[in-house]
């Protein structure tokens, strides 16, 4: 219970005389903070609270201040006091002889204590009312919710509504629970909020439709949405009407998770239950359908949305502009702005970047003098970026360095971004010093280079092995405060792997752990390779052990890496098994990974075995290609199975595949190693015939096989 302290007489009265100052200063350090804010005139102040303090005789009151009642005592609880006044008024008030606090007086109190945020002497006053008799209101309750809900405490409204019933003996009505649920859903307590409403419905509280509307809201937040569309269902069996509401929320959560054929019935049985949708449900339909590359069915719904009077808003034809663009329909698109309304500059920037990524750059470009302007539209930053994005793409470096320039006269300023992209376009074409260039005339603009642009640079040098100018450019990054990435390290390490100093890669992947920035498969695959390239395959597992130890992932040119070192090695009956594993793993193999497999075994001289493998190959969907062939006429040849071998390379013809430079060696070997030089000059005409060119290596088959035959005769 509080513990009531007497205000005494003279102490009121003083307080009620100099309101501007008193009443601030009487339990609040900070008074003088608060006389400047609202300190004026002694005749102004008198005049406020002459209008503040009516019906009440301000006269009397400052010379015998008599008797205050609980509606008078309600009233001065509304005034703009602190919250020690107030509470002092309050516990004045209760010392008078017959005097009795009502509800009105402990609800106008709570108000103002919660909005101040001091939410711990709620329970406190809570109690005392209790004490006192007072018959608890569910409004004060719903009240005190909405307190915790602005103060971000989601779990006190969820104890509130238990102690209402349990501690202080009001029942809660649905408008409690909804409060709750609401203040819970709000707070991302999702799943909270479906235990309480399952208890509201336990107890026999009735739900309506705002009840099932925030808890579907929330169980969406989550992505719980076949539980949503449950309840849904059943909201029929409790008397509820779903609204237009409850089908949006859904058809919302339905399409951001491209569960789009849902949301289209869902849209259809709203309109049949007399819901109206509005502009914004069509929308996210429309989007849904775009993600999905349903284009057509979008540019459908957006005819249907006129034809019901609904007019698309900038939105609905961004999306179906976007969505032709992302699948290649430029010019449709550009169809589709022309009939905007009131296209905008996001608009016609998607479609210059459509024509862009087609490749059709001066097709975008004229979007520039043909569309924007005549519809008022100007080219903006973005624009530009596209364009100069766009020639860098195509290797045209010089022309998106003018167009720099052309912006700038035409009074859009190149940002951090513009440069960017220009330097990455240098950088990926190995033209480093013109990249530099680019870099200083960014200095001098007053521009930093971001993170990705220091990313490209340091990728640029690694890539050509001058590790110790990638460094300098680390180090500079570092200095000017912009933060490396993922990126940024895996250049480095790749760099230095690439130049054999592991010692130096090994450091930089301990600097990047202790940076706080995750290694990912990339970073492993680098140095694993690395690692297997030196033939160190001890360390390479060490490796792939820490990787799954961190929850990283084995990826396709993981396995590779390690199956081919292992068959290099011998270990065919290691890499089989590494092989299951990826399977198991459901890691789908390549037919390189096959390959692999192939060859180790072909070597080893496992050759049928190579042969059943190559059926699984077939089971798993994976088509055997000229590689897969050749391991198989290679290893037929080197056990002497030369007619094998020849049979497996006319089967090649009706398997729709044509014999390479490899396979032709292969066997033309084969028959100067066993003296069959008839059948291999035969094969030689038969492979010209057909367009095969003999390369440096068959020559010299052929011609040291001749000379050999010629010695030992």
């Amino acid at each position: 219970m509080l513990k009531r302290s007497r205000l005494s007489s003279t102490h009121v009265l003083k307080t009620l005389k100099f309101p501007n100052k008193t009443l601030h200063s009487s339990s609040n350090s900070n008074g003088n903070d608060s006389t400047n804010c609202v300190n004026q005139s002694s005749s102004e102040s008198e005049t406020d609270w002459v209008e503040l303090l009516k019906p009440f005789d301000i006269e009397q009151l400052r010379k015998s201040l008599n008797r205050i009642t609980p509606l008078q005592l309600q009233k001065l609880l509304k005034l703009p006091l602190d919250v020690s006044t107030s509470l002092e008024l309050f516990n004045w008030a209760n010392v008078q002889k017959g005097y009795c606090h009502t509800f009105d007086v402990y609800y106008a109190l709570i108000d103002k204590i919660g909005a101040e945020g001091e939410l711990k002497t709620i329970d406190r006053l809570l109690l005392q009312m209790k004490d006192e008799g007072i018959v608890f209101k569910e409004t004060l309750f719903v009240m005190i919710m909405r307190h915790y809900q602005r103060a971000g405490l989601p779990g006190q409204a969820t104890r509130l509504l238990l102690e209402m019933r349990s501690v202080f003996l009001c029942e809660p009505s649905c408008k409690s629970y909804n409060t709750v649920l609401d203040v819970l859903v709000e707070g991302g307590c999702a799943k909270v909020a479906r235990n309480v409403f399952d208890e509201m419905l336990q107890r026999g509280v009735a739900p309506d439709v705002f009840s099932f509307a925030i808890v579907m809201k929330g169980l969406c937040s989550v992505n719980e949405v076949d539980s949503a569309c449950k309840l849904l269902r059943d909201m029929t069996k409790h008397g509820c009407v779903p609204n237009a509401i409850v089908y949006q929320t859904l058809m919302h959560a339905l399409c951001k998770f491209d569960r789009i054929d849902e949301g289209l019935k869902l849209l259809e049985e709203m309109i049949l239950m007399g819901c109206t949708p509005d502009v914004e449900t069509f929308n996210d339909v429309i989007h849904g359908l775009c993600r999905a590359k349903r284009i057509h069915e979008a540019a459908k719904l957006v005819d249907r949305m006129l034809l019901r009077g609904f007019n698309p808003n900038s939105l609905t034809y961004g999306a179906l502009i976007h969505g032709l663009c992302q699948t290649g329909q430029v010019e449709e698109a550009k169809a589709v702005l022309s009939k905007v309304p009131e296209p905008n500059s996001i608009m016609f920037n998607m479609l210059i970047n459509g024509f862009v990524t087609k490749g059709q750059f001066e097709e975008g470009k004229l979007v520039i003098s043909d569309n924007m302007y005549r519809t008022g539209c100007q080219p903006d930053i973005h624009t530009y970026n596209t364009l100069i994005r766009g020639l860098c793409k195509t290797g045209h470096l010089v022309s998106a360095r003018d167009l720099i320039k052309e912006m700038r006269l035409k009074g859009c300023e190149p940002n951090a971004i513009s440069y960017t992209i220009l330097i990455d376009g240098f950088c990926k074409k190995q033209r480093l010093d013109e990249a530099s260039e680019i870099m200083h005339e960014m200095t001098i603009k007053g521009l930093r280079l971001n993170t990705v642009g220091y990313n490209s640079i340091i990728h640029a040098l690694c890539k050509v092995q001058n590790v110790p100018e990638a460094l300098n450019m680390f180090h500079d990054m570092c200095i000017q405060g912009c933060k490396p990435d993922i990126y940024t390290f895996n250049s480095l390490i790749f760099g230095m792997c690439d130049v054999d100093d592991m010692e130096s890669a090994l450091k930089m992947f301990q600097d990047m752990v202790l940076e706080g920035i995750v290694p990912d498969t990339v970073t492993y695959n680098t140095l694993i390779h690395a690692f297997l390239k030196r033939g160190a395959i001890h360390e390479a597992f060490k490796l792939v052990n820490d990787m799954l130890f961190r929850g990283c992932p084995l990826d396709e040119i993981t396995y590779n890496g390690l199956i081919k070192a292992l068959c290099r090695d011998g270990a065919v009956e290691k890499a089989w098994g590494l092989f299951e594993e990826m399977v198991e793993k459901g890691v789908k193999p390549s037919t390189v990974s096959c390959n692999l497999l192939v060859n180790g075994l072909c070597r080893t001289g496992k050759v049928q075995r190579a042969f059943e493998f190559l059926k699984d190959m077939v089971h798993l969907g994976m088509i055997p290609d000229i590689v897969t062939y050749n391991s198989l006429i290679n290893g037929l040849c080197k056990m002497g199975h030369i007619q094998e071998a020849l049979n497996l390379f006319e089967n090649l013809q009706f398997e729709g595949m044509k014999p390479n430079v490899i396979t032709y060696n292969t066997l033309i070997f084969s028959y100067c190693k066993e003296s069959m030089f008839d059948d291999a000059y035969l094969l030689l005409n038969r492979g010209v015939a057909k367009g095969f060119v003999p390369n440096d290596v068959t020559w010299y088959i052929l011609v040291s096989s001749f000379v050999k035959e010629v010695d030992d005769l």
